[in-house]
């Protein structure tokens, strides 16, 4: 009778190591923003045991972006921007660092738009007292950082859109610099509209100063920012996986 078990092809029995993840933050001169990374990314490890993951900075905080490639030599890796929309950091900053770094390295997307980040901004707005009050009477605003780029206003609209239809009441973007509208001129706009309990969702992946601005234009409650919930963790490891199905953008040369 046959044995069930087959020989193991040469190939199969030296794998390659996984690539590393490198979570890519913005940095911030808020020391709660670095603990609340670096306690992501401890979530990260938790479900992901064996992968190697470490953090790199595009500015303010250390590591830098470009130290912790260097660190990593010539493996390979996958940078996952911690960020919730396309912008200049996504586009340029981090590929441009990829780069000229002599690791062979994939670039994932950022996190957002993406139903699991609803899931987050759903479960803050709830810690926070969301549910209270009859829902013809409430309204969101969603409060984002901004930017320039009209590409990363489309993919927070899209987040607002999703946010919208899962609570059943309006949900306006805003943003705390760099676009248009802002936190008090969303708030306007829907207190035209008949809203008398307008929560702010936090659009912020942890604390720093636009999250603190933008909490205190809020009328009613404030929701936590998107933090070191589970969901981040999850995202995280997703958009790794997605990049992962992508070819690097540099291979080694051939021995």
């Amino acid at each position: 009778m046959p044995s069930q078990l087959s020989p193991v092809p040469p190939s199969a029995a030296r794998r390659r190591p996984a690539p590393a993840l490198v979570v890519v933050a913005h940095g911030s001169r808020d020391p709660r923003a670095l603990s609340t990374v670096t306690a992501l990314l401890d979530r990260v490890r938790a479900l992901r045991p064996g992968l190697p993951v470490h953090l790199g900075h595009i500015e303010l905080n250390a590591p830098l972006l470009p130290d912790t490639l260097a660190a990593l030599g010539d493996t390979e890796a996958v940078l996952v921007p911690l960020l919730l929309s396309r912008g200049h950091h996504v586009k340029h900053d981090i590929p441009g660092t990829a780069a000229a770094s002599p690791a062979r390295t994939r670039v994932a997307a950022p996190l957002g738009p993406h139903p699991l980040l609803v899931d987050v901004l759903q479960d803050r707005l709830t810690e926070a007292g969301w549910g209270r009050t009859p829902r013809d009477s409430n309204a969101v605003v969603l409060a984002a950082a901004g930017s320039r780029d009209p590409d990363a206003k489309t993919d927070t609209a899209r987040t607002a859109h999703l946010l919208a239809a899962r609570l059943g009441v309006p949900v306006l973007p805003a943003y705390a610099s760099a676009a248009s509208p802002t936190v008090p001129a969303a708030v306007r706009t829907l207190l035209a509209r008949g809203r008398r309990h307008i929560a702010l969702a936090s659009y912020f992946t942890a604390p720093g100063r636009f999250a603190t601005e933008c909490a205190q234009a809020a009328p009613w409650l404030t929701a936590a920012p998107l933090g070191t919930h589970p969901a981040m963790a999850r995202l995280l490891l997703h958009r790794y996986e997605e990049a992962l199905a992508r070819p690097a953008t540099r291979e080694l040369a051939p021995a």
